[in-house]
This record gives structure tokens, sequence and C-alpha cells, in this order.
């Protein structure tokens, strides 16, 4: 067998040498970890995908990797990602997702920036936030930054496509934060000064009703809210904004001013149509009769609601002829239909004042011929005053008796002495006064005067028997018949000294006496206990006495007559209880 000689190996020098090593160096530098490179596919077998990349083995892609693998083929070039020279079995490591991603990324870094506008679709809920796809990378939205107002469901954004502003970029930790929010209120703003600059006093301008308070609302004016006050509404009353508007709906309202430095802005609803007290008067003249709605009750009487944005004050006291109306609720209720009078207009004020009584007749106007003056009436008592009794002669319609006229032989202070409420009396009608709806009454003009007989029933000497009525500190009133009250002095109750009155007589105590003096015209009878037991002669000196009365100025009184005459004017001014 022949001994094969070694072949002699060429030398590792010389120009083509160089040559060749300088080209594997170039192929080696391009296959390292994790560059990109492109490759062509030379096979597909099961999931793999086969690619050359020009290396001496070829490199192997899961099928999965690629969006749709069924459009693949042999000779189409693709990036792929090296991931490794070669495996465990000889194969190259390839990804094309991992390049897909590089490559993108590369492009956002390179297409975008901090502070920049991007357009993006939302793609998932995360944790805090939502997922965003731009340009095929995901950025996060943090539920803070998805609108200007609060989300609380996100799911209506999903599959929405929006322009977001780029806030941070990573390019360590591939992560980009992006905002709606901030991208909104930038172009808010903007828009914002871009109304202040052209909005004016008096311009009509569409907006959206963007909330609603008990105080009004606020009108989104595309970019710029104004403040529609709730008495801005309408030129009726309302009581909560809400019954005029709803969040979302969109009006036309009034500029009725605006603060350029504040950057507020008023409106008005009502002023979009014609102000309905333009033509008060003429709408509603004095006088006319109306049916209206009651909206609105206050103590004092109740806002009647004639025509939308027209209300009317109907004062407690214009509610009835008669009766006495102390509070509007007592009487109607809000939502109540009324008639009403129109009483005066106030245009300037925005006033006007209604009747209701004055929708049928007035009582007063005829109550003089119901009753007349002399006429004998009956009536009860419905209440006392300090200065007399008011006595209910039909429903509404009251007359007053003066203590004056109460009682023809008793001074009375106060009505209760004579008249309890609720007591039925018999009354003359003395003076009717239909303008100030008074009707004066007399209760003793209904029976006869004592004191005009008086002469004929009493005589001076005559000895009388009574009842102590009263007790003042100048002597003792004794009732007699017929109601007549005479005066025992102090000095004439005993032949003993009396220190006072209420020690020798009491209240109810009945009294023997005789009677010393009579004066008809000034309706006094003057008594003497002491004088019941006298003689004749003793009886003709004490009248004697009594007839002296005059006395020139600056005299003392004295006597038994000017004892008399001064109690009797003390008696004017006594009031129970004195002593």
């Amino acid at each position: 067998m022949a001994i094969r000689k070694p072949t002699a190996t060429a030398p590792k020098t010389g120009p083509m040498y160089d040559a060749m090593a300088a080209a594997l160096d170039q192929t080696m530098n391009q296959f390292t970890a994790g560059s990109i490179i492109k490759g062509t596919i030379s096979g597909i077998k099961g999931n793999e995908v086969f690619v050359d990349i020009g290396y001496k083995s070829e490199g192997v892609v899961p099928a999965n990797e690629f969006e749709d693998a069924t459009l693949i083929k042999a000779g189409d070039v693709i990036d792929v990602l090296l991931e490794q020279l070669e495996s465990d079995s000889g194969m190259v490591v390839l990804s094309k997702s991992r390049a897909d991603d590089k490559l993108r990324w590369d492009a956002v870094l390179a297409k975008y920036t901090e502070g920049g506008v991007v357009t993006g679709t939302i793609r998932s809920k995360v944790r805090g936030g939502l997922i965003v796809s731009v340009d095929g990378v995901d950025a996060f939205l943090p539920g803070s930054q998805v609108d200007v107002t609060p989300v609380h469901d996100p799911d209506p954004y999903l599959g929405t496509t929006c322009e977001f502003k780029v806030i941070k970029i990573s390019n360590e930790r591939r992560n980009i934060i992006v905002s709606r929010r901030e991208l909104i209120e930038e172009r808010m703003a903007d828009k914002k000064r871009e109304l202040l600059g052209t909005i004016e006093k008096g311009q009509q301008r569409h907006g959206r009703v963007k909330n609603i308070t008990d105080f009004g609302a606020f009108v989104d004016l595309d970019g710029l809210d104004g403040l529609l006050h709730i008495t801005d509404m309408s030129w009726g009353r309302i009581k909560h904004p809400s019954e005029m508007l709803k969040v979302g709906q969109e009006l036309d309202v009034i500029i009725l001013d605006v603060d350029m430095d504040r950057e507020r802005v008023s409106l008005g609803l009502k002023q979009a149509t014609p102000n309905p007290w333009d033509n008060i008067g003429g709408t509603f003249p004095v006088g006319s009769r109306l049916r209206g709605k009651v909206v609105n009750l206050v103590p004092y009487g109740a806002f009647v609601e004639i025509e939308p944005g027209i209300e009317g004050l109907v004062h407690v006291s214009e509610f009835s002829w008669t009766k006495r109306v102390a509070r509007a609720s007592d009487v109607l209720n809000v939502g109540d239909e009324v008639d009403v009078v129109v009483l005066s207009i106030d245009a300037s004020n925005q006033k006007i004042a209604l009747g209701i009584r004055q929708t049928e007749a007035n009582p007063w106007d005829t109550v003089q011929d119901r009753y007349p003056v002399g006429s004998r009436v009956t009536g009860k008592v419905r209440n006392f005053t300090t200065y007399g009794a008011f006595v209910e002669l039909e429903e509404g319609i009251d007359g007053m008796i003066h203590v004056s006229d109460m009682s023809w032989t008793r001074k009375i202070n106060h009505p209760s002495e004579v008249l309890q409420k609720g007591q039925q009396v018999d009354a003359v009608v003395l003076e009717v006064n239909p303008s100030d709806q008074r009707i004066s009454l007399g209760l003793k003009q209904a029976s006869d005067d004592p004191w005009n007989t008086i002469t004929s029933r009493y005589a001076i000497g005559q000895i009388v028997k009574g009842k102590v009525s009263k007790i003042a500190s100048f002597g003792a009133f004794v009732e007699l018949e017929d109601g007549v009250d005479g005066l025992v002095h102090i000095s004439q109750i005993s032949d003993q000294h009396v220190e006072k009155v209420k020690d020798a007589l009491k209240v109810g105590q009945d009294v023997e006496a005789r009677i010393v003096k009579i004066d008809r015209d000034e309706r006094r009878i003057g008594l003497s206990i002491k004088a019941v037991t006298m003689n004749e002669s003793q009886i003709a000196e004490l009248t004697r006495d009594l007839s002296i009365t005059d006395l020139k100025p600056g005299e003392n009184l004295v006597g038994l007559a000017a004892a008399f005459d001064d109690a009797f004017a003390q008696s004017e001014e006594w009031r129970p209880g004195a002593e």
C-alpha cells in the first residue's frame, strides 16, 4: 500500500490571505448577538421558518412570531434579531418579533419627543390606567390623565383612537407615558384665550350645560365656561335650575358681563326673550280681573303668577273684606288657582299689587243699609280691649261698644266688669263709618236711662237700702236699685272717726243710708250712713251744709258739700284697688 505524503499547506501570508481574513472579520462583526440583520426565508417546516442570514448555518424563527404565517413564503426577505450564533443543535437562534419591537421603538424615538403630540389607540386596561398603542409601541395612559373630568368607567374609551401628549420617554426601560387630559386642557386654554379675545357683552352665544348647582348652571361656550345664574334663567320664578335645564342640554345664551382679569363670564337666558314687564300696564291695566296660580306663600301674603314671568303680591289685608287673615297659608296653598284684581302697578320695580277680596262685593258698602244709626241689633261678644268690647253682628262685621257706652249708672273701667266673651247682647247703632270699616254700638242706649226719673224715685232725706259695690280711700259706693250708685263719704260712715274705709265697710255688705244730695245733671247721689239716726233738726243742718258749694279762688275745701264734690271728682279717676 502506497503511503501518501502529506500535502504542504499554503502559507498564511500574502495578499490573497489578507483579503480573505478581512472579509471573514467583516462577516463575523455583522453577526453579533442583539444586532438586527436581513435574512431570506429558505423554507418552512411545521412551526419553524428557516432563514438564511448568510452565515455558515441557517437560523430558525418560530412561525407564531409572524402576524399571519400563511402569507409567508420562501424567498421573502425579513428583518430578524440575532439572539445566538449557534445553539446546542448548531442552529442560529433568531427572533422576528424582537426585531420588529426594536425597529418600532427606534422609529418612535426618532419621530417623537417629550411634550410632543402622538396619535394612538386605547388598547386595554391595566392597573392604574390604560395601554395605548402608538405606532405599534405600547404607551401607558394613567387613569387620572384620561379626561379633564374624573373617569370612573374606562370601558367606553377602549378601542378609540385619540391624540395624546407625550409626558415621558424612558429609553432604558422602553417606557412611554402619555396624557390625554393635558392635551385637552392646553387646547381648552387656547380656545379660552381666543374666546376671551372675541367675546363681547350683549352677544348671543351657543353653549352646552356642563354642570347644575343650587344657584345656577355652568355653560360651556366651546372652551370657556360661563355662569348662568338662576335669576337670569326666566322672567318668572323658579326654585331650582333643574326645573329648566339638564346637563348636556344645548342652548343659546346672552353675554351679560365679561371679567377679563378673572376670566369670568356672566350669562343670561331670559334676556333672549322679550321682557314681559316692558308693557305691563297695557297688558294688565289697574282694575282688570285675572286668574292666576299661587307660586309662593310668605307670612304677609301670597305671590300669584298671572302669566309666565309675571307675579303679583296679594297682601293678607286684601284676602277678605270681613275675615281677619293672620297668615296667607291659613287660606291658600301653593298651586291653587285664584281670581284676582290688579290694584296697582310699579313697573320700574317690577311689582304688582293684587287683591282677592275685590273679586267680590264689599259688604261694608251696604252696611249702612243693614245697620242704620239708631237701629237695635243683637250680637255676640267676640273680644275685649282695654277701652271696649267687639260684638260680631255678622261674619266679618264687628261693632265696638266703648266702656263709656256700657252703663248709665256706673263708671266702667274694663268691659269684663259688665260683659263676658261669647255673651249675646242687645245694643243700639250709634255711628257707622264704612270707609274706616267701623260701627259704634251702645249697650246702655238699649235700656232707659234711670237718671231721667231719678227725682221721682229719690228725695233728699229719704232712707234707702243698698249694697257696697266699691271701696275707695275717700269713701264707699253703694249700689241702689236700678244699678244707681250713691257715694258715702268717709266722714259720713260713722259718728266715730274712720281712718280707713275698708276698716268700716266691706264690698258686698248691706247698708242703710240717708240721701243727703241729688245732682241729676252730674249724675250724683250723696249718701250718709250716720244720718240715718239723725233727728229732723240735725238733718236740716246737714242739708244746709250741703248747699254751701261756692268757693272763692285760693280757699281750701271746707264743709261737707266741698268734701262730697272733692270725693266725686276723685271718683272720676278712681280705679279698683286704689286705696
